[in-house]
């Protein structure tokens, strides 16, 4: 295709599936779906479209097949290794499933929910919690990130401990194919051994086999006690300890356990509205923990409760607060939660969304921080995130003073650094956020040549003509 892009009775083609007041053109219109959020990738594009039927994105993949026009599906525009941004060369068109946002049932005693690809994750556990249900992915993005994308890059969130993945919350999935084919897998069944998964594939391949336009997510009931508490630890062993103390007291009702330092904390009560610390004083790292219980509030009570008692007999915790109204336990969440965007305010940040066995947590983060500060002297590490399923935010912030755009420069400096050490302790470079563009290249460089190269046959297989979210995951000869 030349480089210039489309042509515009091409174009006009497009167009005219969904609609003209359903197309974007105007560059003032495209800019806010041509950058992802961290700024790290810029796309160009002459047109996004907005279907709005599955029949309508059948249309444009086979248009686009049958033209060779790449495709790049975008639904939240919150993906944070540039999955969802087209490449620069101006001939990707874009894909947004914003339109296909309904909630298509909701079956309490089945527990399952059925909802377009554009569902925004919020209207999901909200249809949930009016049916007495829970639909448990929770991430700081939910108002605007869709169930398309949550699958497409697996998500994580903050639930996984205890109920799992994305992958682990779909049972079904309906996809258009690049070809423009539509593969209606929306089943409802907890077992079904007849032949290969394909639901699988396409969750986590981010795009790159087709769009996700509808799935059929699996339901909890509403938990009928919950506790919240953060306690002050000493270091990332303790916290360790602490969390083994807490799935042998808790079980399956421990829905979430936090590490975060203290810098982390500072960040956030120095940049973010209506954060404090609630701690009486400050300590060098901090746990957050859930408990969710299936009978009754006075279980979770106790539990929470024996689970401090043992923290600080153990010299363990240092100090603690138990969130005393749904109030207080959504303000330890905000902190949390608001813990990457806290520190935008102090300058660039380097990020590692990265995995390493439980166990491996304390180790692996003593060797990185030597590591990376031998390298950047004065760097002020914020690595926090969910212990208790092994994934680290371990992000980077720039040295009091430095060049910002310096400092970020020497971003793939720095992931060779990290990233050896998390391999070494048997990790994973990408836990919760995917590869995207970002990660690429390195995915080939440490996956063996038959993974590399099964993954491209069944990208060729699934995609002949090379047009769905190119150059994303891996590359085609």
């Amino acid at each position: 295709m030349d480089i210039s892009g489309p042509k515009p009775e091409l174009l006009d083609r497009f167009a005219a599936i969904v609609g003209e007041n359903h197309v974007l053109r105007d560059p003032e219109d495209l800019a806010p779906h041509l950058v992802e959020g961290r700024g790290l990738y810029h796309g160009v594009s002459p047109m996004l479209l907005k279907p709005g039927s599955t029949e309508e994105v059948s249309a444009i993949l086979k248009l686009a097949s049958e033209t060779g026009t790449p495709i790049v599906p975008q639904t939240g525009n919150t993906g944070m290794v540039g999955g969802q941004t087209p490449r620069a060369g101006g001939s990707d068109l874009i894909v947004s499933l914003e339109r296909m946002n309904r909630i298509r049932e909701v079956d309490p005693v089945a527990n399952v929910l059925v909802a377009d690809g554009g569902a925004i994750l919020a209207d999901v556990q909200k249809a949930a919690e009016a049916a007495g249900r829970l639909f448990p992915l929770s991430l700081g993005s939910e108002g605007s990130c869709r169930i398309g994308g949550n699958l497409s890059t697996n998500a994580g969130g903050t639930a996984v401990l205890a109920y799992g993945n994305t992958r682990q919350l779909c049972l079904g999935l309906e996809v258009v194919l690049p070809t423009g084919e539509i593969w209606d897998g929306l089943r409802r069944l907890k077992k079904d051994n007849t032949g290969y998964d394909l639901r699988d594939l396409f969750i986590g391949a981010e795009g790159t086999l087709g769009i996700i336009t509808g799935a059929v997510l699996k339901l909890f009931p509403q938990p009928v006690g919950h506790q919240v508490a953060m306690a002050g630890v000493n270091s990332p062993d303790d916290a360790l300890r602490l969390f083994e103390r807490a799935s042998n007291l808790c079980g399956t009702a421990l829905t979430g356990f936090e590490l975060m330092p203290r810098i982390g904390v500072e960040f956030t009560v120095r940049h973010m509205e209506g954060v404090r610390d609630p701690l009486s004083g400050p300590h060098p790292w901090y746990t957050l923990i859930d408990i969710s219980t299936s009978d009754s509030p006075e279980t979770a009570e106790r539990m929470i409760q024996a689970l401090l008692e043992q923290g600080f007999e153990a010299g363990l915790v240092q100090d603690a607060v138990i969130a005393s109204s749904v109030a207080q336990q959504n303000a330890l969440w905000h902190m949390r939660e608001s813990m990457s965007d806290a520190q935008k305010p102090e300058g660039g940040s380097i990020k590692h969304d990265v995995s390493v066995p439980v166990s491996k947590i304390p180790a692996f983060m003593t060797e990185a921080d030597k590591a990376v500060l031998e390298a950047v002297p004065g760097a002020r590490i914020c690595a926090f995130g969910h212990l208790g399923d092994g994934n680290i935010h371990y992000n980077i912030s720039q040295p009091v003073g430095a060049d910002k755009a310096g400092f970020l420069a020497r971003w793939r400096e720095v992931n060779a650094i990290v990233h050896p050490i998390v391999l070494a302790a048997g990790g994973s470079i990408s836990a919760e956020h995917g590869i995207g563009q970002l990660k690429r290249d390195e995915l080939a460089a440490i996956r063996s040549p038959i993974e590399m190269d099964l993954m491209r046959r069944i990208k060729k297989a699934f995609d002949p003509a090379g047009i769905m979210n190119p150059e994303k995951v891996v590359s085609l000869p």
